[in-house]
């Protein structure tokens, strides 16, 4: 979806809109903030290119549409060649027009298109002579720019020295990730600054920062490589004629960082066709990654062809940019809701003036917990950063303080839970209401009698309300005592259906460990998380008797998440007993316990073999494979949910996973399956249709 421009009807409005870019543009280069968020800004712009194009005689000097975006107007680096920013498209017309005008600029349709994902940070020129970091420039106007070598120490990604002398410049962006961006953003904090707006800004105020009493990382990808003076010979007349996809293996090969080791590295196409097929791949992987783009840069990858396209006075004409739709706008924060969750986690949800972002009105943001809203320092009224990519919750990033007028008011946290008035345990981050999972019963038991837990087919939410009113259930053990001259007792539950709910609920008895651990609900789990805990452990008694060192050997439990499900589990251990009495299942079927812990010897062997116990213990045809299911089963996988076919891998010894890597074995690809079939082939992955895996499987269905 492509935004559509700033309307400007005069030239009053044309000189209004110029002045409010150029002081959003300095803002965010000089000092990491701005007044507009990067979609309005580029509104803003295209507003003022089309008033423009209507008006040549009356452009104003200082309009952006001729300048280099990306630094501050000062710079007193020269740049040895000039450093340009580029054009942008925003549909496949548009870059199919962008490609017919490039092949008749060059004289010859282009063979080979590079294509890398556009970095949402700051333009910088990093110079190594005889191999080593001299000197860090920012883009500035593209003929010069500010010094800041003194960074280069937090700078991941560019190192110090090269892996051979040699004399370069290695072009790039340096960006904040987003576990950079958190960590600045709680060291700001703790030093009394605002918290950034960003990652963007925060890189962008970072790079600059010179009198800090604090320093936070920030990571550099690579982009380009070019000779300097003093470079040898045979090395820049090599670099002159290297197409980019060569020059990015190049600047690896030296030790500096590309996107080559992300999920989206740079690829080579050969057609306009396969060119958007990658820019909707890497648009579909963007919510994943741990870092921001905002688009996908596509350059003709041969240097010829670069040469013969020539450049105009603020971008080549060999590159562009394909922008994807804003993920992150300004709005205000109207207020907060506290909502108590199935398991009394009490969530505060922020209210937010409407907005639009990636073609979807928001009007509500995750906030977290209430560390994270002291933290971030956010403000009734305050204009907010917002952040929303894919089918991710929108969350905010922080309160875009440089804009608040002092009528902003605290937010008031509850004293009480905000659904049942108990008191509220505050001893960890996320508050919770004393009575637990008591506080919100209904949706506790609906979450334990759903499909992928328990699957008691017949106990919707409306007869979970209406045992609970009876006074007939209290917990997930009392489904278990229920008897049928109780459920004959209640409204609208005849002899049929008092039949079938008992009869699904002594179904539910049989369901592996795996299963009944999810319907517990324990926080800190998930159904992957808790199919991996019942085939680490196999029996219900031994993940009650583990502690949170044993709980680490399971993969995706750390240090942190270990001692909670342990505290969590000895917490359920009265209910635990009481399902275990009522003859509910609690082991896993085909898992064999882990073996007892051995004393580490001096090379670590004995820890490492029980670190993998839980991954080996079964064989089966998957042994050893990770798998990813897309698109529609057919056959005897067509009624199980995407949950079931996961449980179904790991059942057969496998490992599933949601998204195709060159760790990936094998991609079972049913109908519709898109842009993970077209990933697997060009890694070379093996595919299976579902009636080929179901054959595969066969003995582990059922």
């Amino acid at each position: 979806m492509t935004t559509p421009a700033a309307q400007i009807m005069d030239a009053a409005a044309y000189a209004q809109a110029v002045e409010d870019a150029v002081r959003a543009s300095a803002a965010y280069y000089e000092g990491g903030t701005s007044s507009l968020d990067d979609d309005t800004y580029d509104r803003l712009v295209r507003g003022i290119a089309a008033w423009e194009a209507g008006h040549p005689d009356e452009v104003l000097p200082e309009s952006p549409t001729g300048k280099v975006a990306g630094g501050a107007v000062e710079g007193d680096v020269p740049h040895t060649v000039v450093m340009l920013s580029l054009d942008n498209v925003f549909s496949p017309e548009q870059f199919t027009a962008w490609t017919a005008s490039l092949a008749r600029r060059i004289g010859h349709d282009v063979a080979a298109f590079s294509v890398e994902p556009k970095l949402d940070g700051l333009a910088i020129a990093a110079r190594y002579t005889r191999g080593r970091l001299t000197r860090l420039v920012t883009r500035g106007d593209g003929t010069a720019g500010e010094d800041v070598t003194h960074a280069a120490a937090i700078v991941e990604g560019l190192p110090a020295e090269l892996a051979e002398p040699v004399t370069v410049e290695v072009r790039g962006e340096v960006l904040m990730t987003t576990a950079q961006f958190e960590h600045a953003n709680e060291v700001r904090t703790e030093h009394g600054g605002a918290p950034f707006a960003n990652p963007r800004n925060a890189a962008a105020g970072t790079l600059r920062a010179k009198d800090r009493a604090y320093t936070v990382p920030m990571t550099f990808f690579a982009y380009g490589l070019l000779p300097l003076p003093g470079t040898d010979s045979e090395l820049a007349g090599l670099l002159d004629e290297l197409a980019h996809s060569e020059l990015m293996a190049r600047a690896a090969g030296l030790g500096v960082n590309t996107t080559a080791g992300t999920a989206v590295p740079g690829l080579v196409a050969t057609s306009v066709d396969e060119v958007l097929a990658r820019v909707q791949e890497i648009a579909g992987l963007r919510a994943q990654l741990p870092f921001g783009i905002d688009g996908i840069v596509i350059k003709a990858d041969a240097a010829a062809d670069q040469r013969t396209a020539g450049a105009g006075t603020r971008a080549p004409r060999w590159a562009i940019a394909y922008k994807l739709p804003a993920v992150e706008k300004i709005t205000r924060l109207l207020e907060v809701e506290w909502n108590v969750g199935r398991t009394g986690i009490i969530a505060p949800r922020a209210v937010l003036e409407p907005v639009e972002i990636d073609g979807s009105t928001i009007t509500y943001a995750t906030l977290h917990n209430p560390a994270d809203i002291t933290r971030r320092d956010l403000r009734l009224g305050d204009h907010v950063m917002v952040h929303r990519a894919g089918d991710v919750i929108p969350r905010i990033e922080a309160p875009v303080a440089h804009l608040r007028t002092g009528a902003e008011q605290p937010i008031v946290f509850p004293s009480v839970c905000p659904r049942c008035g108990s008191a509220i345990d505050t001893s960890q981050e996320r508050w919770r209401c004393e009575q637990g999972r008591n506080c919100h019963l209904v949706a506790s038991l609906s979450y334990a009698a759903g499909r992928d837990q328990l699957d008691v087919e017949g106990l919707g939410g409306t007869r979970v309300v209406q045992l609970v009113d009876a006074g007939l259930v209290a917990d997930l053990a009392d489904l278990f005592a229920l008897t049928r001259d109780q459920l004959l007792a209640l409204d609208r539950m005849g002899e049929t259906s008092t039949d079938n709910l008992l009869a699904a609920i002594d179904t539910a008895r049989g369901k592996p460990l795996s299963r009944v651990l999810c319907a517990l609900g324990v926080r800190g789990t998930g159904r992957s998380m808790s199919r991996r805990i019942a085939r680490y452990f196999a029996t219900m008694d031994n993940i009650r008797a583990a502690d949170a060192t044993s709980l680490q050997r399971v993969e995706g439990i750390g240090p942190e998440k270990a001692p909670s499900i342990v505290a969590e589990l000895a917490e359920l251990g009265p209910l635990i007993d009481r399902l275990a009495a009522a003859g509910v299942n609690m082991t896993e079927p085909g898992a064999t316990p882990p073996p007892p812990v051995t004393e580490e010897g001096p090379d670590g062997e004995g820890a490492a073999a029980d670190a993998t116990a839980g991954e080996n213990r079964e064989a089966g045809p998957l042994a050893g494979m990770t798998v990813v299911v897309t698109g529609s089963m057919t056959g005897p996988l067509e009624k199980l949910s995407r949950n079931q076919m996961n449980e179904l891998v790991e059942r057969a010894g496998g490992r599933s996973s949601s998204s195709v890597s060159k760790k990936t074995s094998l991609v079972v690809a049913g109908a519709g399956a898109g842009s993970k079939r077209e990933k697997a082939e060009s890694l070379g992955i093996r595919l299976a249709t579902p009636d080929e895996f179901g054959e595969l499987v066969a003995d582990y269905l059922g």
